[in-house]
């Protein structure tokens, strides 16, 4: 059987709750059209986000990975197309401040996502959930987790990618931008059965 990993974030900064942690959570130990999901939440930290997902990938050797990460104040679920060199932006949760440096010295400008973003985002719109690819991961531990995930598998066939998702309606008020809960796990949900079924 093959096997998705799936990652989300604990919550950061002012924001709560994370919609990606609960989501995750969720899905961890879950099969999707023959293919077994497995989930791990990740701190949001520069120094370990990515340290652990690489971990926990070597031991379980997973299919393709999909990261999950919120994006504050987007509409749509955006799949993340490149992840850039950099790190900037604010404390992390351990209090690490980045202002500027690259993630990997002498290493590669950007990866690509190696996800079939274009059909992810097309299967989505189709479905009724909001979509649209995204040209920026920030600078933040997000971008930071997908830029180290891509250099670590750049010699592996394993296809990997980041997908932000905005506030669900839970998180906020009226006022402010967000998706239904309800929409957003199942919109996640097809792309995993998008990304299943491309293994």
């Amino acid at each position: 059987m093959n096997t998705i990993l799936v990652s989300g974030f604990e919550a950061f900064l002012t924001h709560q709750k994370n919609p990606t942690e609960a989501l995750v959570q969720k899905l961890d130990g879950t099969e999707m059209d023959g293919t077994l999901i497995k989930g791990i939440v990740l701190p949001v930290s520069f120094a370990r986000a990515a340290e652990l997902l690489i971990e926990h990938a070597t031991a379980i050797r997973p299919n393709a990975i999909v990261m999950l990460g919120l994006g504050a104040g987007r509409k749509q679920v955006t799949p993340e197309r490149i992840a850039i060199n950099v790190m900037d932006g604010p404390p992390d949760n351990e209090g690490a401040v980045m202002t500027g440096q690259p993630i990997k010295q002498d290493g590669p400008a950007a990866y690509f996502s190696t996800l079939p973003i274009r059909k992810i985002v097309n299967e989505l719109n189709r479905h009724g959930c909001p979509a649209t690819i995204s040209n920026t991961a920030g600078t933040y531990v997000c971008n930071d987790l997908m830029y180290r995930v891509l250099d670590h598998l750049q010699t592996a066939a394993v296809p990997a990618g980041f997908i932000h998702v905005p506030y669900t309606d839970d998180m906020v008020g009226v006022e402010e931008v967000s998706l239904p809960g309800d929409t957003v796990e199942k919109g996640i949900g097809q792309a995993l059965r998008v990304v299943a079924s491309t293994l």
